[in-house]
């Protein structure tokens, strides 16, 4: 069984477009979200740093996901508020939940 995939696309965000960030995120999440993503969210570091958490069910579907013929949502997100993203891509390899 493939294992569940997280990515982290983060940059440092100008503070006068922060609020443009989180409601380009939000408006994100009322379309169609693209197959095999779990969760995804926004989040709001020290200094201007933010990122974007989204947990993949597979390693396919992250990667049906950038082969389609849109760009990635998160780094665009990032660049629509003149911040460079940078990215890093996790295999999750325990998890939990609370019950």
């Amino acid at each position: 069984m493939d294992e569940h995939i997280m990515t982290v696309i983060s940059a440092v965000v100008p503070q006068d477009r922060e609020a443009d960030l989180v409601a380009a995120f939000e408006d994100l999440l009322h379309q169609p979200l693209p197959d095999g993503l779990l969760q995804t969210q926004l989040l709001r570091g020290a200094e201007g740093r933010w990122r974007v958490e989204s947990l993949w069910r597979d390693r396919a579907a992250l990667e049906a996901m950038r082969a389609a013929t849109d760009a990635p949502a998160a780094p665009a997100l990032f660049r629509g508020v003149g911040a460079q993203p940078t990215l890093a891509v996790f295999e999750v390899v325990a998890e939990g939940a609370a019950v």
